[in-house]
């Protein structure tokens, strides 16, 4: 995905930027579902709440957060303006941008100003992001503190980051596929993997696989047709049955009950991510 008009700087790593709304308060926290993405959640005011689905006293309530790769779903919750600004970044972009590498936020949900080495361009957003009036005003604020960042630790992540490592585990089924295309063995592909994003190449593929049927799920919906065998199918599960056991453990629920609270005509929240 590309983030239409965005510094070409920032297209290897940005890969959304928008404004979200959760919808109103009473509708109840927001699912944020797995993802091949690390996400920024900024809420317009005040704080966002963040819990993992299903582990009673895990919630921090956090002004900017950023969520690591995770495999299992989170819970959002807003208690005044439900709106915000939420980015998503490759893997490689936690480095590029923030100066923390992936593997540190894996599984976990951190506040953006207490990043160790986060720019004061980026710590500033939420107060900066408040003071704006405009969509486009805000957008402009986000950049600017991306690129800044960029400036500072973009060279250095660049050295440590693995080229087309990522790229060949997303179009391959298998962690072996994988392997034979960048040359490498299993176990050298598996150390750095986990090295650097802090998910095994057999999490990640199981996060991209998951990613692809979400999107597919939302399309489908929009068009009007359920088709669940057919996005099972086309998302590299093996059958119907295998897509919604993915779904109970990934995302505490069947494809139907989260297109019913959470898909395309239940709220404008930020894609299911969180």
């Amino acid at each position: 995905m590309s983030v239409d008009g965005m510094s070409a700087a920032l297209a290897p790593y940005v890969t959304t930027l928008a404004a979200y709304d959760l919808g109103p308060a009473t509708a109840g926290p927001h699912r944020g579902l797995p993802s091949s993405t690390l996400s920024i959640t900024i809420p317009e005011d005040d704080f966002v709440d963040i819990a993992w689905a299903g582990r009673p006293g895990s919630g921090r309530r956090l002004r900017a957060a950023v969520a690591g790769l995770h495999l299992n779903a989170a819970e959002l919750s807003q208690r005044g303006c439900t709106r915000g600004v939420w980015l998503t970044l490759s893997p490689p972009g936690a480095a590029a941008l923030l100066g923390v590498p992936a593997s540190e936020l894996a599984g976990e949900v951190a506040d953006l100003a207490d990043l160790a080495d986060v720019v004061p361009a980026l710590a500033g957003l939420p107060e900066r992001l408040a003071a704006c009036r405009s969509w486009a005003q805000r957008r402009a604020v986000v950049e600017r503190g991306l690129l800044a960042g960029l400036a500072r630790h973009g060279d250095r992540a660049a050295r440590r980051t693995s080229r087309g490592t990522l790229a060949a585990l997303s179009r391959t089924a298998r962690v072996e596929e994988a392997a034979r295309l960048l040359g490498c063995s299993r176990r050298h592909l598996s150390n750095t993997v986990r090295g650097e994003y802090g998910v095994t190449p057999k999490e990640y593929q199981r996060l991209v696989r998951f990613e692809a049927a979400r999107g597919r799920l939302v399309a489908a919906a929009r068009g009007g047709v359920a088709g669940l065998a057919e996005v099972a199918a086309a998302s590299g599960f093996a059958d119907q049955a295998h897509l919604t056991r993915e779904w109970r453990a990934m995302a505490g629920c069947t494809p139907t009950e989260w297109l019913r609270t959470e898909g395309p005509s239940a709220r404008r929240a930020p894609d299911g991510r969180a």
